[in-house]
């Protein structure tokens, strides 16, 4: 599953494994408003903590959209009238004006992306053309218009553009303006017409994408009955955690009950996408846990790591394929620090996830207590597997050892819990005492002073953070005996990768 996140004027919307199941990517997505519209200046691109913290993931995968793309037009030199980013206007739709991209930008931006070796979707404006009635309704087609100007000076210049997103929060009732099913559909097929027409002759064609909606199931299933033949990626928004302003975000990321509230949306369209003969498959376009940009020292904290990681493992299982962090940097839920650059410890957390959980998900069978989160992937780009826990327990440690199953090839982990109410001290071996097939590498995720509010991430007890030059922290294991439990100290994450567990589906 690949990673994804945000740079964009705030507020703005913005990463599965089952046993032999299809493989999934987790994709970390940015949402870039201010920079389409010129909002950020270019020397925040040129920034090295940012180009380096996109560089990690190898590849980072892009989301530009958001909020405002549905008001924003592409601008060609020689248009008439002046080219203007978007400003307050509280009378106006969304609270906004009519913002505009100009080339140039566009230009500046795709230079960008391919020096940090960023894949790219962009979010096309859906109601260019069209009026929203009292109601929020839009009725009539999509005008294309000028979606075709941006999307021929794309092909001209020769940008690599992996997928087109046509619209933002428009599904089911919407979020300030509102498209049937069937005319969603019915402009789908315009865009795919398009494409169709300007990628002519390409061996590849990018992606088409739909709805970037919150999910609502008869309106998903009825539009996705009508795109069966045109449509690559159904894509839906989740924010799980309710209003960022709530006061009750970290009890919440601490509830058992409250982070598989989720679980029926993914389980829902996953059965829609199964049943209805479609070969598209489902992304999570954009989350950030708390809506209206999120919530200072909770979605851009160490405690966040918790509801993030939770929801990337349970999204995976329901064969979600991509999972679109809002925000990389930005609002209260920022990857990134606004300020400075600086990872927050979801960074660091997204990023562990990227490198080590693979395509396949396989079954965890687990009985211990319910405040200890465990998930297990075939290990990424290596042989074996890898094992997340989640311990949302403040007073206790808990104490995991693990065994196997290769049911029908499936695999399951067989985790057997002991809890105890003590402090654990990170122990390793020395290298090369053991054999390397008796030894697992650990990954310990704590906030410094154990603060759930901190936004410093220890790694095995070492603090993470960029050096001088903004290189990124190298993210080194621990290794472990085989024989001896996995330690999940209270309110921490870990990772544990078995290098030589032999699991069929992982072969």
């Amino acid at each position: 599953m690949g990673v994804c996140s945000s740079m964009g004027r705030l507020p703005l919307p913005a990463l599965t494994t089952t046993s032999s199941v299809p493989p999934w990517i987790m994709a970390l997505l940015i949402f870039v408003t201010m920079a389409l519209a010129g909002a950020m200046p270019l020397s925040s691109l040129c920034n090295r903590i940012l180009l380096n913290a996109i560089k990690a993931f190898s590849p980072l995968k892009i989301r530009m959209g958001g909020t405002l793309q549905d008001k924003l037009i592409y601008h060609v030199q020689g248009d008439g009238g002046p080219c203007k980013p978007h400003s307050i206007n509280g009378s106006d739709f969304l609270g906004f004006s009519q913002g505009c991209l100009p080339m140039s930008r566009w230009d500046e931006l795709n230079a960008f992306f391919k020096r940090a070796g960023a894949v790219v979707t962009f979010g096309l404006n859906a109601l260019y053309g069209r009026t929203v009635t009292s109601d929020g309704s839009v009725h009539g087609p999509w005008n294309s218009s000028n979606a075709e100007i941006l999307l021929r000076y794309t092909v001209n210049k020769g940008y690599s553009i992996h997928g087109w997103e046509l619209g933002n929060e428009l599904s089911g009732q919407g979020i300030g303006a509102k498209i049937s099913a069937q005319q969603y559909a019915s402009d789908i097929k315009t865009l795919q017409n398009l494409l169709d027409d300007i990628y002519a002759g390409f061996e590849v064609k990018p992606l088409i994408l739909a709805p970037g909606g919150f999910f609502e199931a008869n309106w998903f299933q009825d539009f996705v009955s009508h795109t069966t033949q045109m449509l690559q990626v159904v894509t839906h928004h989740v924010y799980s955690l309710g209003a960022g302003a709530n006061d009750n975000l970290i009890s919440r990321i601490l509830d058992p009950s409250y982070l598989n509230g989720v679980a029926q949306t993914f389980s829902t369209l996953e059965s829609i996408l199964k049943n209805s003969g479609t070969s598209a498959v489902a992304w999570v376009g954009e989350a950030g846990g708390a809506y209206n940009s999120g919530h200072h020292l909770v979605t851009d904290a160490f405690v966040s790591s918790f509801w993030y990681l939770d929801q990337l493992a349970m999204a995976a299982t329901y064969n979600t394929k991509t999972y679109c962090r809002q925000t990389l940097i930005g609002g209260g839920y920022g990857l990134l620090n606004s300020s400075t650059n600086q990872p927050n410890p979801d960074y660091y957390s997204a990023l562990l996830w990227h490198r080590l959980m693979g395509n396949n998900v396989l079954f965890t069978n687990f009985t211990g207590t319910n405040k200890l989160r465990a998930y297990s992937h075939c290990s990424k780009n290596s042989t074996g597997v890898t094992l997340l826990l989640i311990n949302l327990d403040g007073n206790t440690t808990a104490q995991v050892h693990v065994s196997t199953e290769d049911i029908a090839g499936n695999g399951t982990l067989i985790l057997q819990p002991q809890i105890r109410s003590r402090k654990s001290k990170f122990s390793s071996i020395s290298k090369g005492s053991i054999f390397d097939a008796n030894i697992r590498e650990e990954y310990h995720l704590t906030a410094k002073d154990r603060d759930l509010g901190s936004q410093i991430t220890l790694l095995n007890g070492k603090i993470l953070s960029v050096d001088s030059s903004g290189n990124i922290p190298a993210l080194n294991p621990i290794k472990v005996s085989m024989s001896d439990p996995i330690l999940v100290a209270s309110f921490s994450v870990v990772f544990a990768r078995f290098p030589r567990m032999n699991v069929t589906a992982c072969r």
